[in-house]
């Protein structure tokens, strides 16, 4: 097998400390020669690790994305001249029955001196910082709506229907009523008759579901609650002005991508911090689709092909293509939203979301890479072609309910 490093080694990371396997390839008869060291997880001891490897004429390096632990040792070795790669820890899985931190670190070396190891995408440092913002800004909102969620339960508990009437916890007629059942307002009549927008026509059945038998305990627990979610949601506000003010060359492509339906400026944030905003690291769409994890994989045996399950992939950006693909099913106005149906009316609600996340991201790939805005096609493109054969398809569905239709054109 080629030789790809002949100076090569392979690092074994933990939390405390690193094993260090060197491997020189001998020439002639000369065997392969292997140094392994121990170095510690501190800074000190990362910088006199690049100092060995770059005194022992090391050309490639080799590590294992372990948790959080992996990240000194890589940027520390970042820019010092090496080939630098970091594995998945599903794909250099060392023999069975051969585990130990000696040895996991020599398997990585001679993974690494072949060429074996495909690099994980790592992005430049600025994009490392945005990453970590929206992150920490996913993370803060999903604690948030955490508490909203603990708001019902106390409500349910008092045996407070008012989840089952406003569709928004949190909305302003909500949050009136709230307050007002805080500062020792019982009446149902009174509660209702805050009601703002919509939810005043809905009176009656809002007089009703506020009828519960809300105690001091439920009150204190709703004053704690609601304070918690506002200082969660001013808090992932101020992560938010340190996102925009970090976007730099980067916001041409969020706003690009936010003329996309369903993808809003928080998702879009999202897909640019995880992508880098550099779609030149995956050479075709499928490669990103796969990446992310919206790909279906492959699982054929004996020539009998068998439905595939997605990927793992890069759950932040899964997890926001999720969220589009949810906000443009509400719909049938554009083209994505109309491709969404028509999948799931064959295939099911499930496919139907992941097709439409693989389709966004698609669609993110080619709209970076030839910088051009998003053209919706519209949500009648699946008619257009043949209306007439649609327009068969609907009597059809028609009289198998029992209907007899006249059709009648309308005036153009």
């Amino acid at each position: 097998m080629e030789v790809v490093h002949e100076r090569c080694a392979g690092i074994d990371i933990g939390k405390k400390f690193a094993v260090v396997t060197i491997r020189l390839a001998g020439s002639g008869r000369r065997k392969v020669e292997v140094i392994t060291r121990r170095y510690e997880a501190m800074t000190p001891s990362v910088l006199a690790l690049r100092e060995d490897l770059i005194a022992a004429g090391v050309t490639g390096v080799v590590m294992e994305s372990t948790g959080q632990y992996w990240k000194p040792f890589y940027y520390a070795l970042e820019g010092a001249g090496f080939d630098l790669v970091l594995g998945n820890a599903r794909e250099i899985r060392n023999m069975p029955g051969r585990k130990s931190d000696v040895s996991d670190s020599r398997w990585l070396a001679e993974l690494g001196a072949h060429g074996l190891v495909r690099p994980s995408f790592v992005p430049e440092p600025a994009v490392r910082q945005l990453r970590d913002l929206t992150r920490d800004r996913t993370a803060l909102l999903r604690l948030r709506a955490k508490v909203l969620t603990r708001i019902q339960e106390v409500l349910e508990d008092a045996g407070i229907k008012l989840t089952s009437v406003a569709s928004d916890i949190n909305g302003v007629s909500s949050r009136a009523i709230l307050n007002a059942m805080i500062a020792g307002e019982r009446d149902p009549v009174t509660l209702a008759g805050l009601a703002r927008g919509r939810l005043k026509a809905k009176h009656e059945t809002l007089v009703e579901a506020l009828a519960g038998r809300l105690e001091q305990v439920h009150t204190f627990r709703l004053e704690q609650l609601l304070a918690e979610a506002d200082h969660l949601q001013v808090t992932a506000d101020r992560y938010t002005e340190a996102i925009d003010a970090a976007l730099g060359p980067y916001r041409p492509f969020r706003d690009l991508i936010c003329t996309i339906p369903g993808v809003s400026t928080i998702v879009a944030d999202v897909i640019t911090a995880e992508t880098g905003a550099d779609m030149s690291q995956f050479p075709t769409p499928k490669q990103l689709c796969s990446w992310a994890g919206v790909t279906p994989g492959s699982n054929e045996s004996a020539g009998v092909v068998r439905q595939g399950r997605t990927g793992h992939g890069n759950k932040h950006l899964k997890g926001v293509l999720g969220i589009a693909a949810m906000s443009l099913s509400r719909n049938r106005n554009t083209y994505l939203a109309a491709r969404h149906h028509r999948i799931a009316a064959r295939r099911g609600r499930m496919r139907a979301l992941v097709a439409t996340q693989h389709k966004i991201l698609e669609t993110i790939w080619h709209m970076a890479t030839t910088n051009t805005p998003y053209h919706d096609l519209g949500g009648d493109y699946f008619l257009r072609p043949d209306p007439a054969r649609a327009t068969r398809r609907a009597l059809a569905q028609l009289h198998h309910l029992g209907y007899d239709i006249t059709l009648t054109p309308t005036a153009s």
